[in-house]
């Protein structure tokens, strides 16, 4: 099934409620076990600022609103990791604004705190989580250059960016025609550069922002091509959209339950060497329904942090995704942010399996 055609998925894609059921069917076989993983973690946003002004976005802020987090200062970053420690978790999940030391304010900041860019910075902070604690860094840094992948590689188990879709109309649209940072192009290429570096990746694609059946299509191909060349995607997201108030596109309907069982179905169908996640926090009833779909990740989980990009959706508590994942025979267990296939030193630094076989 990894060999599907654009046109095989669109087929999938479009198929009845019978269809349906055998696709899944289908999708199941290719299930390595009955293990369903998640990663606690700990959600680090560095900044709030961003280039990007994406028509679904709350997470971001201009340097002029009063309550903007221009900078998280090396002080409370360590604070907060010496909690996630306590607590147990074992993902740094660092984030911020993508172009964001391309802001005045945002650079200032980084001087007062002795760094040029934000790479450096995050690099930075990423050492000191495998100095200090028992946490293993995961950054979405946003589109990077090879050079800036490369340095980073060396201080995380794993990375990440989604795609979201590899159409360039999109860049037309409310979507994105204010985000220079989601041209498809871009971010294909910071893909294929951490395919070339041998970086574990996590990717995705985001359901529901005006894309087409055939964009779906096309996107999941996109990614398979990636993978089949270089081996690097350890996962890939089917995110739902969310409308919030006050979004450009705070009307528009958010894609059906049947639309996404489906784009599991095809995503694990595609994808059977690949993790299948979905953001348990934007799916709490219908984690039962993903899982039968295929779904074999329910990502990261923090007994600490919200989802700063998904705030009115918390995270539902490990005890309930227990007894939902068990109610199905499947195993709900606790994983690194990277995969146990990527441990080795094909795809990790020196610095990342020491850290991981101290753990």
């Amino acid at each position: 099934m990894a060999k599907l055609s654009k046109d095989d998925i669109i087929t999938f894609l479009n198929t009845n409620y019978s269809e349906m059921l055998s696709l899944m069917m289908e999708a199941n076989t290719h299930r390595h076990d009955d293990k369903i993983t998640y990663s606690k973690n700990v959600f680090l946003p560095l900044t709030e600022i961003c280039r990007n002004q994406c028509g679904y976005c709350t997470f971001r802020k201009g340097p002029e609103s009063f309550d903007t987090t221009i900078l998280m200062e090396t002080t409370e970053v360590k604070h907060i990791l010496k909690m996630a420690d306590a607590y147990g978790c074992h993902e740094a999940l660092f984030t911020f604004g993508e172009g964001a030391d391309e802001f005045y304010e945002v650079k200032c900041a980084l001087e007062n705190q002795g760094f040029e860019s934000m790479v450096e910075y995050l690099y930075s902070l990423c050492s000191e989580t495998l100095i200090n604690t028992n946490l293993l860094p995961h950054s979405n840094p946003g589109i990077l250059k090879k050079k800036e992948l490369k340095f980073l590689k060396e201080v995380n188990a794993s990375m990440g960016l989604m795609l979201e879709n590899s159409s360039p109309r999109l860049m037309q649209t409310a979507i994105h025609s204010k985000s220079p940072g989601k041209e498809p192009k871009l971010r294909v290429k910071t893909i294929e550069n951490a395919g070339k570096l041998k970086i574990p990746f996590t990717t995705g694609l985001l359901i529901g922002i005006g894309e087409t059946l055939e964009e779906r299509a096309e996107s999941l191909i996109e990614l398979r091509k990636l993978h089949n060349k270089y081996g690097h995607i350890q996962e890939i997201i089917i995110q739902n959209f969310k409308p919030k108030p006050g979004i450009p596109l705070e009307h528009q309907e958010e894609p059906s339950l049947t639309e996404m069982i489906k784009m599991i179905t095809v995503t694990r169908l595609l994808f059977p060497d690949v993790g299948v996640q979905i953001p348990p926090n934007l799916n709490k009833v219908n984690v039962s329904m993903f899982l039968l779909a295929g779904v074999d990740d329910l990502g990261g989980v923090s007994p600490l942090t919200k989802d700063y990009v998904n705030p009115e959706a918390p995270w539902p508590e490990l005890d309930y995704l227990r007894s939902v994942t068990e109610e199905l025979g499947f195993e709900l267990l606790e994983r690194l942010p990277v995969y146990p296939k990527f441990i080795n030193d094909e795809f990790l630094s020196e610095r990342i399996l020491d850290k991981i076989s101290s753990m």
